[in-house]
């Protein structure tokens, strides 16, 4: 088992060294394929054939999802129909690691007539396919990570970081920020956590109630009922404080002899923090975060106590 583990390493080690090797081939190409894709009033369309194919149809939907309208062709579809997707105001990515592929090669020409700006992704500088683009990124490597350096394994790690590394460049450049990644992925935790409202998640029946003058019994009751590790304590609608199971087991212990005498007065933390039900789902999480506590009250746009929220509900 120790040789194949040191395979692996190997091959973890050898990846990684490509994507580090990328590092002194950055150049004005790739500022200018930013600005190229960046200025384009159509879509970027990226395009590949075999390993590049399965490598373009990711950095097409990570482009996407990051703010960059995009889509993958495979180049033989485009000979029999898909060319029609490709319009005035694209931008065409097409990767081949030989930068020689015939299928790809064939349909360039097609674009150069209608003025379709071509960034080329390839091992080879000197190839056709980078001498006939506008740009080209270099991502040759050494060698595969592969034992018998064949199967394609450095160069697609190498192609996928570039794409990675042209999103990143591209999000920059645009200021996309994590509510425009969450108008992307409504389905997703993220997206979820983004675009979801207080409201959505708190707890709005049965709320934990007390009075100044309940008994410690009663706050405990209540807490343990709602299972919510709080209670607020309200006066003619107003929200006098919040007393947590926390201050209920340090009362205990400081006061073990008269404890149940106390009173939600007693224990009650004055000024407690609050949100608004309308309030993004991560305002909750940051106010619970910075506070270092696991329950908020919830208020409506007159300040009334209207809910709770816990951070399970922002996870």
């Amino acid at each position: 088992m120790a040789d194949i583990i040191s395979v692996a390493i190997k091959c973890i080690k050898d990846e990684a060294e490509a994507i580090l090797n990328l590092i002194p081939k950055l150049d004005d190409n790739f500022t200018k394929a930013v600005e190229l894709i960046i200025g384009s009033k159509g879509k970027l369309i990226v395009t590949g054939v075999g390993k590049s194919g399965h490598i373009g149809a990711k950095i097409a939907s990570t482009l996407a999802s990051t703010g960059t309208p995009s889509f993958f062709v495979n180049p033989l579809d485009a000979f029999h129909g898909d060319l029609g997707m490709f319009t005035p105001g694209d931008v065409v990515l097409a990767i081949s690691n030989s930068g020689q592929t015939d299928e790809l090669l064939r349909f360039i020409p097609r674009l150069t007539e209608r003025n379709i700006p071509i960034i080329s992704m390839s091992g080879n500088p000197a190839s056709l396919l980078a001498k006939y683009s506008d740009c080209h990124l270099n991502v040759a490597v050494e060698r595969e990570a592969c034992p018998l350096n064949l199967a394609p394994t450095s160069s697609t790690t190498a192609t996928l970081a570039m794409g990675d590394a042209l999103a990143c460049a591209l999000m920059t450049v645009r200021d996309f920020k994590a509510s425009d990644f969450a108008q992307f992925h409504p389905g997703g935790a993220l997206g979820r956590r983004l675009l979801s409202r207080v409201k959505d998640y708190m707890v709005s029946t049965d709320l934990p109630i007390l009075t100044r003058d309940s008994k410690i019994s009663d706050a405990l009751m209540h807490i343990s009922r709602a299972k919510m590790g709080i209670a607020a304590v309200i006066e003619d609608d107003k929200i006098l404080g919040v007393v947590t199971d926390g201050d209920i087991r340090r009362a205990m212990q400081r006061n073990q002899d008269h404890f149940f005498e106390l009173t939600a007065n007693d224990l009650m933390s004055h000024n407690p923090k609050t949100v608004q039900e309308n309030a993004k789902l991560t305002e909750a999480e940051e106010i619970m975060r910075k506070h270092n506590v696991h329950s908020i009250i919830v208020v409506n746009t007159e300040g009334k106590f209207v809910g709770v929220i816990d951070m399970f509900s922002c996870i």
